[in-house]
């Protein structure tokens, strides 16, 4: 099965013609749930995908770097590429409330906790 999918993924990449990368990201968990920081340089939010099938959310991007006429790349570190990166999911996480924004080529992800997993004071009666 994994061949398949390092097939598949080689076979996608032949076709777009860019690298694909696993880009860097921080994950932080707080009281509240958990948040995620990915670098995402040049890609546009239309060329950012959230999926979440299950308990994998998947975040795929594609930055594209096009040269003007008569221009040629001497060094390339910030061309065309696709990014993609998935993260498994436990039942600590309240699918119906993950949340994304883009801001300046980072991509923050809010996984939220569930209201079960989340830490409660228990309040003591008097008896």
């Amino acid at each position: 099965m994994s061949n398949d999918i390092a097939k598949t993924q080689q076979e996608r990449q032949a076709q777009s013609g860019a690298p694909r990368f696993r880009q860097p990201s921080d994950i932080i968990e707080r009281e509240d749930g958990f948040h995620i920081f990915m670098d995402m340089p040049g890609v546009a939010k239309g060329d950012l995908v959230i999926d979440l099938e299950d308990s994998e959310l998947v975040v795929s991007g594609r930055a594209c770097a096009e040269l003007p006429e008569g221009e040629k790349y001497l060094e390339v570190e910030f061309g065309s590429c696709e990014y993609r990166r998935a993260f498994k999911l436990s039942d600590t996480v309240d699918r119906e409330r993950i949340r994304a924004s883009l801001s300046n080529g980072v991509l923050e992800l809010f996984l939220p906790k569930a209201e079960a997993a989340q830490p409660r004071r228990i309040e003591i009666k008097a008896g």
